[in-house]
């Protein structure tokens, strides 16, 4: 008697091939973390979708030409983050009292773990925040680059200009020491003797009349709070319009361009 052939089990209960992330060796535990961070990617990206403003603000055309001179802007950005980081380390330690401001800014140089490497690279940072600012700002005026339609961006860096000196004066009182102390003195003198709204100004940095004890809280809550702030907010609307209008060509590389147009003429 013939014997019947079993039926085939159906397709699902057929054992399902392994994917290239299923194996033991080290190649597909990679690929098992690689395929874990992009459904991680793509868990976050579908609930914020991301993804768009990301593309638009990093993929995007970059003009000929186009050279060192141009990453003064992230400089002087990164310059920023390095203040922003170092300036909360340092706030955990610092006292802006005026009997415990020098104690406190001895303490973080002498007994903080890498206080001093801390410290200097906030003040020394401060500097070079300073002159990348400057450069970036001369770049952007020789390349011109504040012309329509980027005249807004131009402002905004003005401004930016403006508080990174904010920034650096009532930063430089912090230590309170004689020189500190006496050279804010004076720059707040120069400040009152501006026109219309230099008095006005000075009492309020001064936090009154004469330089008194509120002075130093005064200071450190702009140098802590206000000024980097301000800051931020400046840089991501500096930002949006570098991404929006797009990046100035060098003016030599406009020159080349239109060179053989004259010959042809």
């Amino acid at each position: 008697m013939a014997k019947l052939k079993l039926p085939a089990p159906p397709k699902k209960l057929n054992p399902a091939p392994k994917r290239p992330g299923q194996g033991n060796g080290p190649a597909s535990r990679g690929d098992v973390a690689k395929e874990a961070g992009t459904t991680i990617i793509g868990w976050v990206d579908e609930r914020t979708s991301l993804t768009g403003p990301a593309r638009w603000m990093m993929f995007r055309k970059v003009p000929k030409g186009t050279n060192w001179f141009y990453t003064l802007g992230s400089a002087t950005m990164f310059a920023f983050l390095n203040q922003a980081v170092t300036g909360v380390v340092l706030a955990m330690y610092y006292d802006p009292s005026p009997t415990r401001a020098y104690e406190s800014a001895r303490f973080i140089t002498n007994d903080v773990f890498l206080g001093e490497f801390v410290r200097g690279m906030h003040k020394w940072g401060a500097t070079m925040m300073v002159i990348l600012i400057f450069l970036h700002m001369a770049r952007t005026f020789f390349f011109g680059a504040y012309k329509y339609p980027r005249e807004l961006n131009w402002v905004i860096g003005v401004a930016l200009v403006i508080l990174t000196f904010v920034m650096a004066l009532t930063g430089y009182l912090l230590p309170f020491d004689q020189r500190s102390y006496w050279a804010t003195i004076v720059a707040n003198n120069i400040t009152a003797s501006g026109p219309l709204v230099g008095p006005y100004l000075a009492d309020f940095l001064r936090a009154g009349p004469e330089f008194g004890a509120t002075t130093l809280s005064r200071f450190y809550s702009i140098h802590m709070l206000v000024v980097p702030g301000a800051i931020a907010a400046l840089i991501g609307a500096h930002l949006y319009l570098v991404a929006k209008l797009g990046t100035t060509a060098p003016p030599w590389q406009k020159v080349e361009d239109l060179a053989p147009m004259e010959e042809r003429a």
